[in-house]
């Protein structure tokens, strides 16, 4: 048998068990997600056939719209936010030295903190009496710009936003530094003796080059968003009001709060959709920047 084969042979049987994992814990779920979304169940005893009608009261319900709109917000945070810091600093960090070992690691630790252990920080840095963001404003004469940042509606989804990008950025940016340091040094020669060097080497060396990474990011960016839940879970549970409610706050809720099983399961089965939506058009704008 050719060496070829038999390395793909080797190849495909190693990745058998991780592909077993992800149809059984990963894909199975989903049809069974959407099977359960036609049926009003309570998780014990009988269900029954709805069709589609757990489909038409979600979308009748304005705490649903509520619920779409923040995590669009969220998106749009993480995309405009996430992305060029952790594309900025890589460019800043790539170099292997000892100062941006450190930083790459003080950049990168809020991933390894726990979503509840990042969840409290930011709450009490939001807290409306001794937190810290109220102290500055305070110190630096700015008062009547203090307020309780995670009970005013309108302002505390765009405060919750700030500690899930913080604690995302590492993880983008590591990726960025290893796509920058795979560039040959030969294609910045090149580009310099052809005077691309500054901007011009950024816009149309660097970033051509590594783009496939930043649609990448981008798609990774757009499906964490659409599936956070911890940060809210532990700063505000959705409220006041459901004011910071997200989508998936928005089917806890209802799965296991007022045990609607398949009700759950019709929100869950509407955010794969509307995630695999968006990544479409992600794709598709990317796919023109690159042409």
């Amino acid at each position: 048998m050719p060496t070829a084969l038999r390395s793909k042979g080797f190849i495909a049987l190693a990745l058998l068990p991780a592909l077993l994992l992800f149809v059984v814990f990963v894909i199975v779920p989903i049809f069974w997600s959407a099977y359960y979304g036609v049926f009003e169940w309570k998780g014990i005893g009988a269900s029954k056939f709805i069709g589609a009608g757990n489909y038409r009261e979600i979308l009748q319900d304005p705490i649903f719209w509520r619920a779409l709109k923040n995590n669009l917000i969220l998106v749009i945070s993480a995309i405009i936010g996430q992305i060029p810091i952790a594309l900025l600093l890589a460019l800043v960090l790539v170099k292997n030295s000892f100062f941006s070992r450190f930083i790459r690691s003080a950049v990168f630790m809020p991933m390894v903190l726990s979503t509840v252990v990042v969840g409290l920080i930011w709450g009490y840095i939001y807290h409306p009496q001794f937190g810290l963001v109220n102290t500055i404003l305070e110190a630096v004469g700015l008062e009547s710009w203090t307020r309780a940042w995670l009970s005013v509606p309108h302002v505390n989804i765009f405060a919750i936003t700030i500690p899930i990008n913080w604690s995302n950025i590492g993880p983008y940016m590591i990726i960025f530094i290893a796509a920058l340091q795979n560039i040959s040094s030969e294609i910045y020669d090149a580009a310099h003796i052809d005077g691309a060097y500054g901007r011009k080497r950024l816009f149309y060396v660097t970033l051509p080059m590594i783009w496939s990474t930043v649609v990448v990011t981008m798609v990774l960016c757009i499906s964490g968003s659409l599936k956070a839940f911890d940060h809210v879970m532990v700063m505000t549970q959705g409220g006041p009001a459901q004011s910071t409610e997200l989508l998936a706050t928005y089917m806890y809720n209802n799965t296991f709060r007022v045990y609607r099983y398949g009700y759950g399961s019709a929100v869950s089965t509407i955010i794969m959709i509307i995630s695999a939506l968006l990544i479409g058009i992600n794709y598709i704008l990317t796919r023109r920047k690159e042409r």
